[in-house]
């Protein structure tokens, strides 16, 4: 397995669109199979910069490749998911709802 993954292995990226598939040099399949040795997927926030920069290099050097899913040696599988927007301001109510709402909630409260 070792031998298959030297010669043929590719890198997994998970991404929105689904999962892609770099084809990285020899040298770096030694890098990948050293930073992927005891985890078979990662996220990138665990990489540090540099290794960030590496893959990401790795990626624009060689570009996405559709693999042989026959022989498909997988180094790792790498994650790289979409950064969270959060909302900064609480929703607040349309005033016009508010407005349209105040005859009906006085109407209970007269009924009552």
């Amino acid at each position: 397995m070792w031998l298959e993954k030297l010669t043929q292995g590719v890198l997994r990226v998970l991404t929105p669109l689904g999962p892609r598939y770099v084809n990285p040099s020899f040298w770096q399949r030694v890098y990948l199979m050293w930073l992927f040795r005891n985890f078979h997927t990662l996220p990138v926030k665990v990489l540090s910069p540099w290794q960030q920069r590496r893959v990401e290099s790795m990626c624009v050097q060689h570009g996405f490749v559709a693999p042989d899913f026959d022989d498909l040696a997988i180094l790792g599988t790498l994650e790289q998911r979409p950064p969270l927007e959060l909302k900064t301001s609480p929703v607040r109510p349309n005033q016009s709802v508010s407005e349209s709402v105040a005859p009906f909630a006085a109407d209970v409260q007269r009924r009552s």
